[in-house]
């Protein structure tokens, strides 16, 4: 008897319903994955910019801290200057890695004066629950701090929303 092999519908099916049940396993935490490495780039992110702040804040005493974000970063090739420090990376002075919104801003102090004598930086997710759940922000004291996001956040715009946030562990 020549009968030919192969498999039944049956066993193919099975197959792929035993495929289908160990991706509805995977996935969620794959994307849970994802955005706890979003939020670590972020977190990091954060603290290269205060340490950025820093750094410009001794290189241009004259204004003090960035005035923004862009100030820090520049195009390649960079010629460092008070608009263009070429501290941060280019991806990072664009307001934008890898699924957050990044911003800071400096401080003008309490005489005025035109020097900028403390800083505010943050982040927030692009898409709340996509890209990350938590905003990170960092003030010229050095400490991270994050927040339960929610959707529709921005960075943290000014020091007493950043205090605010509890600090990051």
């Amino acid at each position: 008897m020549n009968r030919n092999r192969g498999f039944s519908l049956i066993e193919l099916l099975i197959v792929v319903a035993i495929i289908l049940i160990i991706a509805a396993i995977a996935i969620p935490s794959l994307l849970r994955a994802r955005i706890a490495a979003n939020e670590a780039s972020a977190a990091s992110s954060v603290r290269g910019i205060a340490t950025a702040e820093f750094a410009y804040s001794t290189s241009y005493p004259t204004v003090g801290y960035a005035p923004s974000l862009a100030e820090l970063g520049g195009a390649a090739p960079c010629a460092p200057s008070s608009t263009t420090a070429c501290i941060v990376d280019n991806v990072v002075s664009t307001g934008l890695k890898s699924g957050y919104q990044l911003a800071a801003k400096g401080v003008a102090g309490a005489g005025g004066g035109g020097v900028n004598a403390a800083f505010v930086a943050g982040s927030a997710p692009q898409t709340y629950n996509v890209t990350g759940l938590r905003d990170f922000c960092i003030i010229t004291d050095g400490v991270l701090r994050s927040d339960p996001g929610a959707a529709g956040d921005v960075p943290a715009a000014d020091i007493p929303t950043c205090l605010a946030y509890p600090v990051s562990q």
